[in-house]
């Protein structure tokens, strides 16, 4: 009969194979040490491998010792990473094992960008594992993506994202946290991550840039993640969404059908230079990539509407017309004929509105120096960063 209990490994066999990957860690970024030294790894023979209920992770010790040093520290950064962006927490209702998927291939791409061997069967797609988990969900459910899922060895199915402890390990103190207390130690503890990774003279995070930690820093608007929320959705999400609105008078329906037709608006009266444009338009046609439920008309405004113009993904971007005023009533006038499903505005937000606000959801997208939200009679506000 095989020993079940987490101590068929000594003690100090378990901790000098967690010391030992805090070293090689260390020596690779102190970013990533500082993560696992913050978190607290027990041992349980309940779980395969290795798996997290977003306040500990958990390590079989028998399984662990099997590995290459390079393989340990792979599995335990895939775990590590897990718990500090709050995966666990983040699920809400959406469904586990997607979830778990959405999430490893978030995951195993930091672990990959990190130099660290993933497993050849472990869930990898270069074009999703960049964004959020909440977008990849989205673009796993549109995709319809169900082949592997659970399945895969790789990707543990829902065995690494766990509601609560295993049953051979007891629970922590802080295991009784709420989620958004939990969060709010991993915030804290991903900004100490950081902080050593400066003093270590080797820069910022090498995840510095991912759109997951954006995702986490509300401090910093994060627009590309906001305006692929705002075209990308999913029935899971439109709960949410539609809060936004409501208080304004609007309210958004889930689409019936598989398509969504957005209107991308963008003001050439010279108010918004040509990087703004392309950084918009570019983002767009990422999303249309990704998407294929989207489709999206492009129009360019001044006192005037030009176009439309179809957008896809990879196609050129058409050279912009006007370059007088700016007057919005004109492009609500193509809502109010064309009826998208949302609109999406480029522009400083200097001129005039319509006086009855729109039946789709708007999200004005505003370049540094433009109206104050306030100034906006209607819809969502979304800043494009400085520089």
């Amino acid at each position: 009969m095989t020993d079940k209990s987490p101590s068929a490994l000594p003690a100090t066999d378990f901790a000098a194979l967690l010391s030992a990957s805090r070293l090689r860690l260390r020596g690779r970024s102190a970013f990533f040490a500082t993560l696992l030294l913050h978190t607290d790894v027990q041992p349980s023979h309940e779980v395969a491998l290795a798996a997290t209920d977003g306040d500990r992770v958990y390590l079989n010790p028998q399984a662990a010792a099997l590995l290459p040093g390079a393989e340990l520290d792979a599995v335990l950064l895939h775990e590590v990473l897990h718990a500090a962006l709050s995966h666990v927490q983040r699920r809400g209702p959406r469904e586990k094992k997607h979830w778990n998927r959405a999430a490893d291939l978030v995951v195993n791409g930091m672990v990959a960008q990190a130099g660290l061997p993933v497993q050849e069967d472990a869930a990898r797609d270069a074009h999703l594992e960049a964004l959020s988990v909440e977008e990849v969900y989205a673009a796993l459910e549109r995709r319809g993506e169900e082949q592997g899922e659970g399945e895969r060895q790789g990707d543990q199915g829902d065995g690494d994202l766990l509601d609560g402890p295993p049953s051979d390990v007891p629970p922590s103190q802080a295991s009784g946290q709420k989620p958004a207390e939990t969060a709010r130690r991993w915030k804290g503890t991903l900004e100490q991550a950081r902080a050593a990774e400066s003093l270590s003279g080797k820069g910022a995070d090498p995840l510095g840039l991912h759109r997951e930690l954006a995702r986490l820093a509300p401090a910093r608007l994060d627009w590309k993640s906001q305006l692929w929320r705002f075209l990308a959705r999913t029935p899971t999400d439109f709960g949410g969404f539609d809060r936004r609105f409501i208080g304004r008078g609007l309210y958004l329906e889930a689409l019936d059908d598989e398509s969504l037709h957005a209107l991308i608006a963008v003001d050439t009266s010279g108010s918004v230079d040509d990087e703004a444009v392309r950084a918009l338009v570019a983002e767009v046609q990422g999303i249309l990539g990704a998407y294929p439920h989207v489709r999206a008309e492009l129009y360019y405004a001044d006192t005037e509407v030009y176009g439309p113009y179809l957008l896809s993904a990879g196609s050129e971007i058409p050279p912009a017309q006007g370059g007088g005023g700016t007057d919005f009533r004109p492009v609500f006038g193509k809502v109010a004929e064309h009826e998208p499903d949302l609109l999406v505005y480029l522009t400083d937000g200097y001129g005039d509105f319509p006086e009855q606000p729109p039946r789709v959801p708007t999200l004005w997208v505003v370049p540094p120096g433009g109206l104050e939200d306030e100034g906006f009679p209607f819809g969502e506000v979304l800043r494009l960063e400085e520089g």
